[in-house]
């Protein structure tokens, strides 16, 4: 029976998915279907799968890669790049200053919202409904944003951070309520070792991690086995220090996020995950889920309508914040997503029933609720967004020096793909140029605190064009400590002791000398260049794939291939010669020429994050 068990939740893991595609099933996320066919293969109907040891131990792999991989979907970017962004033709949006005030309302309410549970003599433990009503499911919310494609646009980095914060939060919560409850509240302190072990492992794994990468072979993994190291490590010393397991799973994603892995890798790690063990974890919910005794319990009866209206209004002060910064269908949108929750939920009812802080029909009784909900939210999400042309996120170019060489280049540069700013510290160039560009902003001075008074690091590339080498080397140095993404300096004399200074920074040079002398060659050796260059109904781009909707898939097999020519695909800084059965992966810079009027769709397509 036991073999058998396990031999019809790993074909029940198989059949889920396929049977959603067939009956063409998006609305309600994987990991409630499963739940859902856990319930009816379980005790509550059917009653064919036995709770064993094996099937055990798969689950609890299972909850610990989600966690792990939760913690590996936070993306720490948004925190510093999009906090002082400014989109044109839309008010400005601050999505962690919009997503932290959202959730500090959610919170309160959650709290609220508790100590009216145990006025009503429903549910007595106020810290724990708390956690419960503060959650959000994260994987299910950043599921849906993909399907979605708006991952990469304001509203979509604000449901995300709202999300993120509903994950980690309650988590650090949940540790502090277990060791309280658990009789280790004098060891809360060491809990700050996990963070402790976590930023030392991040030190020294990451210079060594880019290496692992190029060693590793098919038959080492290199990166699959780092990634499961730091998983037992943070795990045991969570449980060394009297905090919860689950808490180190999720420190050992962030510092694998934090190590930048790959696509490739978090592809694997994802594939491991989601292929088979999390699968397990939500059917083996479903499967211990006993809503025969559920519904034969009046008071658990009662329970279950309470706890899913308390669940969705802990979330409506989500509603009142996102009003201020979008507008009202997807403010609405972005609320009922944001009430979707369950990943931490079973965790944390895990938890609870381990240190008999709840009983077993109350632990059903807010798994059922959360099961709900899940189903409700993507839903209602779907039914309401409406993607809107404000949200798209234009790339911020800032350039430094106004001369006839910067200000052609910021005049030429597409509106509709790029916001461009221009700084000068010289009067008699500003009042020159102020009206041939849109965005001019004169400087005291070509100094740090000037600089940075007026924005000018407050980019994701930013161009050096002053006529002075130095002064230009010195404002690259100082734009990547700001943590610009890219930068290029102008150097009128590339010595090579001036070029290698820079490039040991990450920044990239323009020479114009070289770039005449190779426009001069190109025109004697390859006319064709030159005329494509020139071209004013073709051009020739660069675009960095980022939709995953297009990854493996052959170039041949791309919907506008008829519309691009492909030249080059630079992966992993080498170059490919493309051809027809080329599988694009994520993270690839394609070359290619096409006319003026495709290339935005083009673009858009291949590089919109998902």
């Amino acid at each position: 029976m036991e073999q058998l068990s396990i031999f019809i939740v790993a074909l029940a893991a198989l059949t889920i998915p396929i049977l959603m595609a067939r009956l063409n099933i998006s609305t309600i996320p994987t990991a409630v279907a499963e739940i859902i066919a856990g319930i009816i293969l379980g005790k509550s109907f059917l009653n064919i799968i036995a709770s064993n040891s094996e099937i055990t131990m798969l689950s609890n792999l299972g909850v610990t890669l989600l966690m792990f991989l939760s913690g590996m979907e936070i993306n720490f970017s948004l925190f510093k790049r999009d906090n002082k962004k400014k989109k044109s033709n839309a008010k400005e949006v601050n999505p962690p200053k919009v997503a932290i005030l959202s959730f500090v309302l959610v919170v309160i309410f959650a709290a609220i919202l508790a100590i009216i549970l145990k006025l009503l003599g429903l549910f007595s433990d106020i810290m724990l409904a708390t956690i419960i009503f503060s959650t959000v499911a994260l994987g299910i919310v950043i599921a849906t944003l993909k399907e979605k494609e708006i991952l990469s646009r304001p509203i979509g980095q604000t449901i995300l951070l709202t999300a993120v914060l509903g994950e980690v939060v309650p988590l650090l919560l949940l540790t502090i309520y277990a060791s309280i409850n658990g009789g280790n509240a004098g060891q809360l302190w060491l809990i700050v070792l996990l963070f402790v072990a976590a930023i030392f492992l991040l030190n020294r794994f990451r210079g060594p991690y880019h290496w692992f990468n190029k060693i590793s072979k098919s038959t080492t993994q290199l990166d699959i086995r780092l990634a499961f190291f730091l998983i037992f490590t943070l795990v045991t010393v969570a449980e060394r220090v009297g905090a919860e397991n689950i808490l180190g799973a999720f420190l050992a994603g962030m510092v694998m996020k934090l190590l930048e892995p790959s696509e490739a890798t978090m592809d694997k790690l994802t594939s491991i995950g989601y292929g088979f063990f999390i699968p397990v974890f939500f059917i083996m919910t479903g499967v211990n889920l006993n809503l025969r005794s559920l519904l034969t319990n009046p008071s658990a009866l009662m329970l279950i309508p309470i706890l899913v209206i308390f669940l969705l209004v802990a979330k409506l002060p989500v509603f009142v914040v996102y009003r201020r910064n979008f507008n009202l269908r997807n403010s609405w949108a972005g609320t009922f997503l944001v009430m979707t929750t369950i990943t931490i939920v079973l965790p944390t009812l895990q938890v609870a029933r381990k240190l008999h802080a709840i009983s077993a029909t109350q632990s059903d009784a807010f798994t059922l609720a959360a099961v709900i909900v899940c189903i409700l939210g993507p839903i209602l999400f779907n039914a309401r967004f409406k993607l809107t042309i404000e949200d798209k996120i234009k790339e911020r170019v800032n350039i430094i020096g106004t001369n006839l060489m910067t200000v052609p280049v910021a005049q030429e540069l597409r509106d509709n793909w790029y916001n461009v700013k221009m700084f000068t510290h010289l009067k008699n160039n500003y009042d020159t140029y102020k009206s041939r560009v849109a965005k001019l902003t004169l400087v005291d001075e070509m100094n740090e605190s000037s600089l940075e008074k007026s924005g000018a690091f407050n980019a994701d590339l930013l161009v050096a064009g002053l006529r002075d080498d130095e002064d230009n080397i010195r404002i690259g140095h100082l734009a990547k400590t700001k943590g610009v993404k890219r930068v290029i300096v102008s150097l009128i004399n590339p010595t090579p002791e001036r070029v290698k200074r820079v490039a040991d920074q990450g920044i990239e040079v323009f020479n114009q000398f070289n770039v005449e002398t190779s426009v001069l060659r190109s025109l004697i050796e390859s006319p064709s260049i030159l005329k494509i260059l020139n071209d004013t109904q073709n051009g020739l781009y660069e675009v960095t794939v980022r939709n995953h909707r297009y990854t493996g898939q052959k170039l041949m097999n791309l919907e506008f291939i008829d519309k691009m020519t492909i030249s080059r695909i630079r992966r992993d800084d080498k170059w490919l010669t493309p051809h027809g059965n080329t599988i694009i992966e994520p993270g690839d810079h394609v070359i290619f020429t096409a006319k003026v009027k495709d290339v935005t769709k083009i673009r858009e397509e291949l590089g919109r994050e998902n």
